[in-house]
This record gives structure tokens, sequence and C-alpha cells, in this order.
């Protein structure tokens, strides 16, 4: 099986180039794994909160990148229903494709995407109680490995993937794993067992993977931009320049990473309440910013 740096520079040979200035807004968010609304949906109870942040970052003018595993189509054969379900987010992020603001890369429960016939042959309007016009944005939308975004002054680059890269069962052996997400682990999950691929996901492996991750950024000296984990990552300055933004599917929050004027910031939205006991969904800046710049290596 080839290695991780392998994988990774191939990655970054034939991924597009997104260029970007200190005046652009970015929000980099991953592992929605936006489902059927079931028991085994674990982006259901986060929702409300992910289309709060969404509009936010709509109305404040970010471009939206989704790093992968945005829908669970491993636990799921057809996009359909996701689409039924989450039909007021698709519309609010067919809102960011108009505006030529979101880009998407595929991770390895979505890793489907990569077919040249997925929109064709998957994607439809969406489904409500009145007929929309055929604006899909899955249609036309160029769904890649990876993204690369080059500052136009300094062209410094960044890289952003996924993370499943180099490992066995998710990257070279992805049907077997879905296979097992899908016959065995999803019935196990709606009676109530944690799935690995969630929070029930072991720390050792996820260590594993950071440390391959921070490995090869140190290595190419590149600054690299994941998610797969589920587990935020924001580096000091000056050290390995690895950064995760988390997941949307955290106990009743999700965390993403902001870009804004050269700097980067680790953000979580989750819901909190007013003195006078009302609900609303706030945003925290739990990291950062720091300027990007400060993450070259010598």
């Amino acid at each position: 099986m080839p290695s991780l740096a392998d994988k990774l520079n191939k990655v970054y040979t034939s991924a597009p180039v997104l260029p970007y200035d200190k005046n652009s807004r970015i929000v980099i968010m991953s592992d929605c794994h936006r489902g059927q609304g079931n028991g085994a949906d674990n982006f259901l109870p986060n929702s409300p909160i992910f289309q709060g942040a969404l509009e936010y970052y709509y109305k404040n003018g970010f471009t939206y990148i989704e790093l992968g595993d945005g829908d669970e189509l491993w636990e799921n054969r057809c996009i359909h229903t996701i689409i039924r379900t989450y039909s007021h987010i698709f519309r609010l992020m067919n809102r960011f494709y108009q505006d030529n603001r979101l880009y998407m890369i595929y991770g390895n429960h979505d890793i489907v995407k990569k077919r040249k016939n997925f929109s064709t042959s998957n994607c439809t309007n969406y489904s409500c109680d009145v007929t929309e016009p055929e604006d899909y944005f899955y249609k036309d939308l160029k769904i890649t490995e990876g993204i690369i975004l080059e500052n136009k002054d300094t062209l410094q680059r960044i890289l952003l993937i996924h993370g499943h890269q180099g490992s066995l069962l998710n990257d070279e052996l992805w049907p077997l794993g879905r296979f097992l997400v899908r016959y065995v682990w999803k019935p196990l999950e709606t009676i109530g067992f944690r799935a690995p691929t969630g929070s029930g996901r072991s720390v050792k492996l996820v260590e594993k993977i950071e440390k391959k991750l921070c490995a090869y950024s140190r290595e190419t000296n590149r600054i690299v931009i994941a998610g797969h984990t589920h587990r935020p990552v924001f580096p000091n300055p000056g050290s390995c320049p690895y950064f995760n933004d988390g997941s949307c599917v955290h106990p009743y929050s999700i965390t993403c990473l902001e870009i804004e004027n050269d700097q980067i910031a680790l953000v979580r939205w989750s819901f909190s309440t007013t003195e006078d006991r009302l609900l609303f969904i706030s945003r925290e800046v739990l990291n950062g910013p720091e300027n990007l710049s400060d993450f070259i290596l010598d």
C-alpha cells in the first residue's frame, strides 16, 4: 500500500488551487455525517446549530469549505432521503454555491462522490411541499480529494484534505469499511452502542493519525488542515503546522476553523441561554486568531 506521504503528495499535485487574500473570509467544517433523521443519524441533534452557524457565515460573506464526510453514505445507500430530511440545510448551502462560495472535498464516508456519475445518478432537486427549480448544487459542483488555498500576496499554500488517506480500512479497503458500518455498526448504533466512526473511536487510533499527519506537515513544511478524527487540533506557532477542524457531531456543539485577515482561529458553536432563559446559538473562539505566516517552519 502506498505510504501516507505518497498519497498526500499525489493529492497535492492534482488538487485545484483556490486563491485568497487578507480580505477573504473562509470557514472550514467537516464530518457532518448528515443522515436520514433516524436513531443512527449523529448529525440530527446538532442540525439547528449547524444551520445557525451557516446562516451567520453566509450573512457575513464567508466561503464555506467542507472537508469530507458531509453526508453519511456508508450507513445509507442513497442520498435522496438525506436531501429530503435536511432540505432546509441544502437550500442554504445552495445559496453559497450560487454566490461561488461553496467548495467540497470527499472523505471516506462519502467517497462515492468522486464518481463521475454521482450527481446524475443520485442527486435530484429539493423535495418539499412545493416544486422548486432544478438548481441543486451537486449537479455541477466538482468534488475533489483535496484543495489548496494559496495566498495571492505571499503565495503561502495550505493543503486541505479529509485525512483518511493511508488508512487500510478507510482508504484502500473502503468498501469493506462501508460494509461493516452499514451492516454491523449501524444496527448496533440504533440500540445505543457507540459507533467507532464517532465518539467510540479509539483515542490511540486518533493519536496515531494525528502523528502521521503532523509528521507529513513538518517534513514538507506545508500547513495541513484535515478532519476525519473528529478531534480539533490547533497548534502553537512554530510547532508542527497541522490543524484539525473537529466535527459537526460533538455532543451539543460543532467546531470549525475560520480564516480571516490572514489569520486562523478555532471556533465552537453550541446552544446557550440568556439570563431570561432564552435559548440561542452561540459562537465561541477557542484558539487564536493566529497569523498564518507564523506557521511557516524555518
